[in-house]
């Protein structure tokens, strides 16, 4: 039940006089949950005479800001701007596939594969298998072996999908929290160094340098990361050969789905990466998981360039939240214990506060990156040739509201380029006080929480 302090505050919205203005505020922001508060204004002026042609300021808004959407890319933080960073990823991503976005349509031709690298084992944990429609027991073992801390080795529980216990060890004491946080922070020079070794070897197959590759094909990508249960992160990708000026050009005849699928195979066994010792933890060398799953993207069948795009694109907007971390960074001189995490969660934060204070481990920046439990690479990326960028997309999303705006009367018709802009704008605060976040759910079918900072 909605507080009385959000009933008085949702009463006085809608008796206030500039309602329907905060409502269309409201709307423009696609329903964010944590909209930017900006005071400002905008001035249109002729460079030659100095006359103003136009102007704008948040003086006459309703309390005098104007709203605009957090644009976060997190569905735990804002889901509304998140559907909207979806969105725009998977256009990207199909754009790279099927062409479209300054891609032509001639790509599909190209040889195309959609690749999973995992991360290693650390340790058993809880899990949920199906077969033919039937969920199996999570790990059944008649001769099961008993830990050296007394845990028999066995799970015959059949898990449901939302469990808490998915992902958390059989034996946490067994678990090797250390192995787990530090692939995460070592996963995106691993990815890196697959990378230039799938090169190579596409080099090496078709007879050729690396010059004399680089002057015949140019292999593009657009990758993203997943957090499992367990609280490690793998890497779904599609990985694309063109020529040499990128999608524009035929890929040479050389250049097929089977030879690609040999180097990609080859690339994720052949990198390592090491990590050195530090008191407690000997030197690690970290390689990709035994599990590689590579499959040629078609027209049709089920790997199809939407179905792909649609499942990078899910994953774009997500985080560590499915472990049970929190979304926010971790002060090292928080209480752990305190936080409303999961054990499993609680211990993975904690092995990096612990490994990120000696100096041998500093680099991997594991205590700013404990909340999202060692990872610190970027989510979503993509080689510059493999399709548009998400700048252009926002761009030409910009231009068609500005031309509705001029449509409707809202800005006057002149030309940019020959205006003067002035512009002076300040943080005013985010978010929404409780009763317009339950004026905001209505308006727009969102569930929203109260969240502070909110300028009203």
């Amino acid at each position: 039940m909605p507080s009385t302090y959000a009933v008085a505050g949702l009463i006085t919205r809608l008796h206030d006089p500039q309602y329907a203005r905060w409502a269309f505020q409201v709307r423009a922001t696609g329903g964010c949950r944590q909209p930017i508060h900006l005071r400002g204004r905008v001035d249109h002026l002729d460079p030659a005479t100095g006359n103003r042609l136009h102007s704008y300021s948040t003086t006459g808004e309703p309390d005098g800001v104007l709203r605009v959407p957090c644009k976060t890319r997190r569905a735990s933080r804002c889901p509304a701007c998140a559907e909207t960073y979806r969105a725009d990823t998977y256009q990207l991503i199909r754009a790279g596939l099927v062409g479209g976005k300054g891609v032509p349509e001639s790509v599909t031709a190209h040889p195309c594969l959609f690749v999973t690298l995992t991360a290693p084992s650390f340790g058993t944990v809880h899990t949920r298998r199906e077969k033919n429609g039937t969920v199996l027991p999570c790990h059944a073992r008649r001769d099961a072996a008993t830990c050296p801390h007394g845990r028999v080795m066995s799970c015959t529980a059949r898990h449901g999908a939302d469990e808490s216990r998915l992902g958390e060890p059989l034996c946490p004491d067994c678990y090797d929290y250390a192995g787990s946080v530090l692939f995460n922070a070592m996963s995106p020079e691993l990815w890196r160094r697959f990378t230039e070794a799938l090169r190579r070897r596409v080099a090496k197959n078709a007879g050729l340098t690396q010059r004399e590759l680089r002057e015949q094909a140019v292999i593009s990508f657009a990758k993203v990361a997943e957090y499992q249960r367990r609280g490690v992160v793998h890497f779904h990708a599609a990985i694309r050969v063109d020529g040499p000026e990128g999608p524009a050009t035929p890929p040479p005849a050389w250049a097929t789905a089977d030879l690609l699928t040999d180097a990609v195979q080859h690339a994720a066994s052949a990198v390592a990466i090491t990590v050195p010792a530090v008191p407690g933890e000997p030197a690690r060398a970290f390689q990709w998981g035994a599990q590689l799953d590579v499959r040629e993207i078609t027209m049709t069948g089920d790997l199809t360039e939407q179905a792909v795009a649609a499942y990078i694109a899910k994953y774009a907007t997500k985080a560590a939240e499915c472990v049970g971390t929190l979304d926010r960074r971790i002060n090292p001189l928080d209480d752990l214990t305190a936080l409303p995490i999961r054990d499993h969660a609680r211990r993975l934060i904690a092995e990096c506060l612990r490994l990120g204070a000696f100096d041998e481990l500093t680099e991997f920046r594991l205590i700013k990156w404990a909340n999202m439990l060692g990872f610190r690479g970027h989510f979503s990326t993509k080689s510059r040739r493999y399709s548009t960028t998400l700048g252009e997309i926002r761009a030409a999303r910009t231009e068609y509201m500005r031309g509705e705006a001029i449509t409707t009367g809202r800005l006057p018709l002149f030309d940019e380029d020959t205006v003067l802009i002035v512009s002076h704008w300040e943080y005013a605060g985010q978010g929404h006080s409780a009763g317009d976040a339950l004026l905001v759910s209505a308006l727009t079918g969102n569930r929203l929480s109260t969240l502070p900072g909110g300028g009203s």
